[in-house]
């Protein structure tokens, strides 16, 4: 596994990004433990104390909790709390910036709209 080391986004965000992708395919599934900082330092050949930093980054979010002595585990919720923060942040942006495109390119709502919707129904089969 590799991460992108010319991204502008920090490592632990990489991480937790992974880590969220892992809970979202069910890789991880409720109430089930995470890899280990150790574990996680191993499969991306990082340093410990970043993989660590992704971790709490999560467990601040709740998405993840620790079982004093065993380690991380992915919430009840997990999956609900990461679909909630990527429709709520990412998504909305995606949607801001896709807008403000299509103004400056004079690009209609109904046009836009259209576009949307043609792209949906092309990767509905994909997920």
């Amino acid at each position: 596994m590799k991460l992108d080391t010319d991204s502008l986004a920090p490592i632990y965000i990489q991480i937790a990004d992974w880590l969220e992708n892992e809970i979202l395919n069910e890789h991880f599934k409720p109430d089930e433990k995470v890899f280990s900082q150790y574990k996680l330092a191993e499969l991306f050949n990082i340093n410990p104390a970043t993989a660590a930093k992704g971790l709490n980054l999560l467990s601040d979010e709740g998405i993840l909790y620790t079982k004093r002595g065993l380690g991380k585990f992915a919430a009840a919720n997990a999956r609900e709390i990461i679909l909630n923060k990527r429709r709520d942040t990412t998504l909305k942006e995606m949607v801001v910036d896709l807008a403000a495109e299509a103004r400056r390119l004079g690009v209609s709502e109904e046009e836009l709209l259209e576009m949307v919707g043609t792209a949906y129904e092309k990767r509905k089969g994909e997920l």
